[in-house]
């Protein structure tokens, strides 16, 4: 009898595994939610990505079904995938997508708060909420712990600039303006009522900002002698700091934390530099002078 329990018990368990559903298929239209779906151990399920995808390396070597300009819904409809995902910003991009009757989830993706939100929303939908909410957590403690170095007091008006010609940045709707806002700086550019936009030279040389961030397919260095960068006292006082790896502060996936880092050490280093040059030991937290489309597509 004891021996007829333990098959019916062991028959019941595979049973239940045969009936468990296989984990869905996914094609990723943004590297930041391909970054997203490997972190949280979905990687297996991707099988298609944006061109501009590389990193994780196993990422970097899945078949290839969008540009910045076009998806291949023929090429995503041969995968197979039981759910596409991507950022509002491609709505009619995908639309091709829908009218095949494939599953096209798009999500947010400007605001810091997206992060966390489409970690969970992944989570769900690739079968992976519990993964996603221990990474959302892991998350938010290193943020908070890299939010408590910040010495206080110095407060810089940072310029982000994603482009040059033209001038394009961010705004305060933006998680990138979050993460200056962690690190202890501004946004020099706040009066940019977009996520991300253009941003005209003569609002930039008025604004005349303490610091510029920027990365290195920027190539802010070959503009540098040109009007309006040549008017500004940061460039002239070699405050212009460049991210190698644009990807650690431009794209929303969860490598922002090693972007906040950066910010951090490089924009603090530099302020106490500067005040030290010039007899000053700190400044009141009121001083905020250190004086006497396409993104969407890499993210």
């Amino acid at each position: 009898m004891r021996s007829l329990k333990w098959a019916v018990a062991l028959a019941a368990c595979l049973l239940a595994l045969g009936a468990a559903a296989p984990r869905p298929r996914i094609v990723s239209l943004i590297p930041s939610l391909t970054e997203d779906l490997f972190a949280i151990g979905a990687g297996a399920q991707v099988v298609g990505v944006s061109q501009f995808t590389d990193y994780p390396p196993a990422a970097a070597r899945l078949p290839q079904v969008n540009s910045f300009s076009s998806i291949d819904a023929e090429k995503v409809l041969a995968l197979h995938p039981d759910v596409v995902v991507g950022i509002r910003a491609q709505s009619a991009l995908s639309a091709d997508l829908r009218r095949l009757g494939l599953r096209t989830e798009l999500i947010d993706d400007d605001s810091y708060a997206d992060i966390y939100t489409d970690l969970a929303v992944l989570g769900r939908l690739s079968g992976h909420e519990r993964e996603a909410a221990a990474l959302s957590a892991r998350l938010r403690a290193r943020a908070a712990q890299l939010q408590r170095s910040v010495p206080p007091g110095v407060r810089p008006r940072v310029f982000v600039a994603l482009g040059v010609a033209p001038i394009f940045t961010v705004g305060d709707g933006s998680y990138i303006a979050t993460l200056l806002r962690m690190a202890g700086a501004r946004n020099a550019a706040a009066n940019l009522h977009q996520a991300y936009g253009r941003y005209s030279a003569e609002a930039l040389v008025a604004a005349q900002p303490d610091a510029i961030v920027t990365d290195s397919g920027a190539d802010l260095a070959s503009v540098e002698g040109k009007p309006p960068w040549n008017a500004l006292r940061a460039v002239r006082e070699h405050r212009v700091y460049v991210l190698k790896d644009a990807d650690l502060l431009e794209r929303p996936g969860p490598r922002f934390v090693d972007g906040l880092q950066w910010l951090i050490e490089q924009l603090h280093a530099q302020a106490r530099a500067h005040f030290q040059f010039h007899g000053l030991s700190r400044l009141p937290s009121s001083t905020i002078s250190l004086e006497p489309d396409a993104l969407c597509q890499h993210r």
